[in-house]
């Protein structure tokens, strides 16, 4: 089959290039942020095989087809059937768990309705099923035991306590012939008029035989509990005057009576009536899932930060008392495997859980239904150990994940689908990975690859580069200065490249050099006492402060946890009095020396494309102020409230001023079109009349931050702000640029970017959690160069980073370990770079002696 060609490429700066893309290749597609790799791979290839998908479905799919608009590119000949595993779509379905997205959880399910050994939730004894016969014997049995001659009854229990007036049922029963029942311990008879109180609970039994004990007429015995068992769906009761006893076909308790309506997938579903704990609706949080819903829609709305934290703190705290977070009612949790319920198992790390399960021995007679389940489970958790997940919990919310993560979890989903001829596009799949952990992910990418599959794969990471079978480098800057193939070969071939900035980086000819002198900071510390958060293992850390620091380890080793969970939640408690939840640690001191502190972390900037970066850093309202005071403006009328598209008077209202339209796919997730009526621009024609050489204030949010400061160089306010976004890296994006097609790399120096533009203290803690991510290395040079200014001017810059070219310009390193989960959460190293790689036990430091030579 012919390779995949891509022809006359013009989607977004692409400047009608065309490309080959090795069929059955691993191929990476590398270049600066913002020279077009995404717009090639994602908006050029992996978008046109998902229109012709469409164009292949049912005519009702094919309906929405006009909106799915053909990419700019002339032709591409050779697309296999397209799957895109990106670090977006992470669900943030309350219920969503890592068990869940991936399907293990499903086959634990399978696992305990079939294997697993039910107890009785109120007395904790071992519960059997029994047949009829089985039922039949045991009355039998007691009967002949008992020497007293009395009447007994056979009782059908069909309703358990539930709430009713039940008229209906007593119908039935009539006309089924049926003369009596009791109704909450009391007999009636069914020709009289039975009132039972809807409000209140009822339990009611149908009496099926009266017959006198001893039981002579073993057949008429047969036939009643058969009867009986069959109207009450798997129950009877024998009642004399001096015993009752329930007997159950299914699985009941005989010493106290409770019985398991049936044991099945369901009862282990927390998305269940069934399986689901009674008072918080399965979501293992609060007695009220009425309140926890106004919440999480307040959450998700609200574009405040502070707002968000107070309500992640009430949410955190509101553990449902009953099911104490378990989110499954007690019936669920009576049946184990080991002597372990499913909830216990789902506490369980990817690697315990594989321990665990491979453990389970079964008889001949299990092995029959269990083997299957078994290998379904240990492949599934075999993939994600080989993505390098193994310290992840089968419970981890999907809304705590990272991109990375996220994307590694559909990856591993992926491979256990065993696919063929498909072509698989990954977004920087290394994003969160230690190098040691990177190399099983390769390993996973070839096998992917050698199983019939084409990998297009967007990435900076060296290692990653080193495996391909063909790089393709986009540049040779970004935006307009971008959009070029400025190499295509082989890594071998890439190092010899003239025109390839990314191959002057790895032959190292263009490098990231090492500091001159490592700081060793202002003499004041940052100190931290027996933090035990999660998977900490009671640790004390000193950061000095007035350096460039680094938190380093593998995936899983603590990281986010000690800077999340304990210094940031901490310092927001002690220096801005925040009521924030903290981690679990004994003391922090020497935050007296600080005086503010700042989380840069990768979420979204906004949620909608109505927030863009312009608004976000506040760029916005100076451009409106300045368009409001234009001669034009004046002359027409028009105040400040005309330039903004969230408000009426000059935006489209057709699309509000969001310049686009939400479409509800169905049966695929929601896209977004381009509004009609004002073709993107947000504002109506009259106010687009008001421009300023020549540009309107929609022309204005369309230029790039390179083409703004050009624009506005004479206008102080607005252009500082520009002059900060270009220093981090982002002079490539536009003034206007939507806010969800932003990658967390990017949202990050947004965000780095708006606190550049604040007066600096020189006693700011600013925490940065992987603030590579997304970055070639040059934008790293770039990036660095920014980080040292602000350590420059004596505040303190603490990242949470993989990439080691930032790790060895850092002035001191703080490396967790040594594995992750259970396994980390131990201080392996502290100190220099240079010290770190001397250190046998650390991984990081493994791979830091590139760098240094041995002593």
């Amino acid at each position: 089959m012919n390779d995949i060609e891509v022809v006359g490429a013009k989607e977004h700066n692409l400047k009608d290039i065309s490309v080959i893309f090795n069929r059955y290749k691993f191929i990476v597609v590398t270049g600066l942020s913002g020279s077009g790799k995404s717009s090639l791979v994602m908006d050029t290839v992996y978008a046109e095989g998902q229109r012709r998908y469409v164009e292949s479905l049912s005519p009702y799919a094919r309906q929405f087809l006009g909106l799915m608009e053909k990419p700019n590119v002339e032709h591409i000949t050779g697309l296999s059937p397209a799957i895109a595993i990106d670090q977006k779509s992470t669900s943030k379905n309350p219920r969503s768990t890592v068990g869940t997205m991936t399907e293990i959880y499903d086959h634990i399910r399978l696992l305990y309705t079939h294997l697993g050994q039910p107890y009785c939730p109120k007395c904790s004894l071992p519960i059997t099923q029994t047949s009829i016969s089985q039922i039949i014997d045991k009355i039998r049995i007691s009967a002949l035991n008992s020497s007293i001659a009395d009447k007994a009854m056979i009782l059908a229990p069909i309703i358990r306590g539930v709430k009713g007036e039940h008229k209906e049922v007593f119908k039935k029963l009539r006309k089924e012939g049926y003369l009596r029942v009791r109704v909450n311990g009391d007999i009636h008879s069914l020709e009289e008029k039975i009132t039972c109180d809807r409000y209140k609970v009822h339990h009611i039994e149908v009496v099926v035989d009266r017959l006198k004990t001893p039981f002579t007429d073993e057949e008429r015995l047969a036939d009643s509990v058969e009867t009986a068992i069959k109207l009450s769906q798997g129950l009877v009761i024998i009642h004399t005057s001096t015993k009752e006893s329930l007997y159950s076909e299914n699985f009941s308790c005989l010493a106290c009576g409770f019985s398991f309506k049936e044991i099945s997938p369901r009862l282990f579903s927390f998305n269940s009536p069934y399986g689901a704990c009674s008072d918080c609706g399965g979501l293992g949080s609060r007695s009220s899932s009425k309140n926890q819903y106004w919440l999480m829609r307040r959450y998700k709305k609200t574009q405040s930060e502070s707002v968000k934290e107070k309500i992640e703190q009430e949410m955190s705290s509101m553990v449902c008392k009953t099911c104490e977070g378990k989110r499954l009612n007690s019936a669920a949790l009576s049946i184990k495997v080991k002597d372990l319920n499913i909830f216990d198992i789902t506490t369980l790390s990817i690697h315990e859980a594989y321990s665990f399960i491979k453990k389970i021995t079964l008889s001949e007679q299990e092995k029959k239904i269990g083997d299957k389940i078994l290998q379904e489970i240990l492949g599934r958790l075999s993939f994600l150990i080989n993505v390098g997940l193994e310290y992840l919990t089968l419970d981890r919310s999907a809304s705590t994940l990272s991109g990375g993560e996220a994307q590694r979890i559909r990856l591993a989903t992926q491979i256990g689908s065993g696919l063929v001829n498909v072509l698989y596009v990954l977004d920087e799949p290394s994003i969160g990975l230690h190098q040691r952990d990177n190399e099983r992910l390769l390993e996973t990418l070839e096998n992917l690859k050698n199983k019939g599959n084409t990998l297009i794969i967007i990435e900076h990471d060296e290692d990653t580069m080193t495996k391909a079978d063909q790089i393709i480098d986009i540049g040779p800057l970004a935006g307009i200065h971008g959009g070029e193939v400025t190499f295509s070969g082989t890594y071998k071939e890439i190092l010899s490249s003239k025109t390839s900035l990314t191959g002057q980086y790895l032959s190292g000819k263009k490098n990231i050099p090492l500091p001159d002198k490592r700081r060793v900071g202002n003499g004041n510390f940052l100190s931290v006492e027996g933090a035990k958060h999660n998977n900490l293992k009671n640790i004390s850390v000193s950061i000095p402060l007035g350096c460039f620091v680094s938190i380093t380890g593998v995936s899983g080793s603590g990281k986010s946890t000690l800077v999340h969970e304990i210094i940031h939640k901490g310092l927001m408690q002690k220096i801005h009095k925040s009521e924030i939840k903290v981690g679990n640690f004994d003391k922090i001191s020497g935050y007296e020396n600080i005086d503010k502190v700042i989380l840069i972390n990768q979420s979204p900037i906004g949620r909608t494309p109505r927030s863009n970066v312009s608004t976000y850093i506040g760029l916005f309202s100076h451009i409106r102020h300045f368009f409001a005071s234009l001669p034009e403006s004046s002359a027409r009328g028009y105040q400040l409230g005309r330039f903004s598209f969230n408000i009426k008077g000059g935006r489209c209202e057709t699309c509000q001023g969001a310049g686009q339209l939400k479409m509800e796919m169905h049966f695929m997730p929601d896209i977004y079109v381009t509004c009609e009526q004002c073709k993107g621009n947000r504002f109506n024609p009259e106010t687009l009349q008001v421009k300023y050489k020549g540009h309107s204030i929609a022309d204005v949010l369309a230029l790039s931050v390179e083409e703004g400061l050009s624009f506005f160089k004479n206008i102080p306010n607005i252009y500082k702000p520009l002059k900060t976004l270009s220093d981090v890296g982002l002079g490539y994006i536009s003034l206007g640029q939507s806010a969800t097609t932003l990658s967390g790399g990017e949202a990050q120096r947004i965000k780095l970017s708006k606190e550049l533009t604040k007066r600096s203290t020189g006693k700011t803690l600013y925490l940065l959690d992987e603030p590579t991510t997304g970055l070639h290395f040059d934008d790293i040079k770039t990036l660095l160069k920014v980080l040292n200014l602000l350590v420059d001017k004596g505040n303190t810059v603490l990242v949470i980073e993989h990439n080691l070219d930032v790790i060895k310009v850092s002035d001191h390193i703080v490396d967790l370990g040594p594995e992750g989960g259970s396994e980390g959460g131990h201080i392996v190293a502290r100190g220099s770079p240079e010290n770190i790689s001397k250190v046998k036990k650390s991984h990081t430091g493994l791979y830091l002696k590139r760098y240094f030579k041995s002593s």
